[in-house]
């Protein structure tokens, strides 16, 4: 299932968010110039590495890698579906919380993810990089505002293609289900490399609980 929008319009522009969205494309491109080579040097440099985390050099440059792992990606399709879950929920929660509030959210989001990753790491010397966690905080924020939003969906079935609209509630508790049915099978066939299932998580619970701290107070929410 993709989705393609959700019905709830912004109220004011959302500056932080399209302003995240441009830095992570900026960044990504900038990554497409570079030799293969140098590009795995910078993501094993600037990404997560759990094994920097139990060693006694962590500061200052292992901590600062749970900011810069989030502005990394590893190609096209991690950048696009990153930036399209972004660019749908992130709104919506921006204008609940406000511009300064936001942004604070989202990067704490992405640091609480990558810790959570680094927990439940399997492989401690695999770089994990990407937005994924701090957007999985934003769909934690977004699914306790807006529980009863419609999110247009693109399905498939074998060879037909639909377009339906699936309360945000249904549609973001499945993501949720996946991930951590994912990361438990992670965890139990011991996969190193691949998808930072547990970063998702991660990000979720604690955006999901965050969220209810960094509401506007005069911003009304389907709240629950």
């Amino acid at each position: 299932m993709i989705p393609l929008r959700d019905d709830i319009p912004s109220r004011r522009c959302p500056i932080v968010n399209m302003t995240l969205i441009f830095l992570n494309i900026f960044v990504f491109l900038w990554e497409m110039l570079l030799p293969q080579r140098v590009l795995e040097s910078i993501i094993f440099k600037y990404g997560v590495v759990p094994y920097r985390f139990f060693s006694l050099n962590l500061l200052p440059h292992g901590i600062l890698t749970l900011f810069t792992s989030m502005f990394l990606h590893g190609g096209w399709s991690h950048i696009i579906g990153n930036m399209l879950y972004l660019y749908i929920f992130g709104d919506n929660v921006e204008d609940a919380m406000g511009h300064f509030r936001y942004l604070v959210f989202y990067l704490l989001s992405g640091i609480l993810a990558g810790l959570t990753q680094i927990f439940f790491n399997t492989n401690p010397y695999m770089p994990a990089i990407g937005a994924s966690g701090a957007i999985a905080g934003v769909l934690g924020a977004y699914m306790r505002y807006f529980p009863l939003a419609k999110v247009l969906t693109m399905t498939f079935f074998v060879f037909f293609i639909d377009f339906i609209y699936i309360p945000a509630f249904l549609y973001i508790g499945l993501w949720f289900i996946m991930q951590i049915s994912s990361g438990i099978f992670s965890l139990l066939i011991n996969i190193s490399g691949g998808i930072a299932w547990w970063a998702h998580i991660g990000g979720f619970v604690f955006g999901f609980i965050l969220a209810k701290h960094f509401r506007r107070r005069r911003y009304w929410v389907y709240y629950y």
